[in-house]
């Protein structure tokens, strides 16, 4: 599936000043979101206490903070993160930053 069919079966969560959050709910045991960060915006930030997140970076371009890393990412970026850490997306660019993530339920 594609985005548009993607967004076509998942639930938006969220849509606000700062971001889009579609979920795709079907699955079992995972999740699969899809977020669509505005220009200049960041998100609220949060941790898994136990579970590992992956996030996959469509397009765009900023950074990810997990606790006091900084990393700089764009379209294409994989940011595997590990349960408990503390993390935070930063849209640094002019166009919309679009990522997936992906979490245990």
């Amino acid at each position: 599936m594609d985005i548009k069919q993607y967004k076509e079966r998942a639930d938006l969560i969220r849509d606000n000043e700062i971001y889009k959050v579609y979920d795709l709910t079907v699955l079992k045991d995972l999740n699969l979101s899809l977020t669509e960060l505005n220009s200049g915006k960041e998100t609220g930030g949060h941790a898994h206490k136990e579970a590992d997140e992956i996030y996959i970076f469509i397009e765009g371009k900023g950074r990810i903070e997990i606790d006091e890393e900084v990393i700089p990412v764009k379209g294409g970026s994989v940011v595997a993160i590990p349960g408990g850490k503390f993390h935070k997306v930063f849209n640094e660019g002019e166009s919309i930053l679009s990522f997936w993530s992906i979490f245990e339920k």
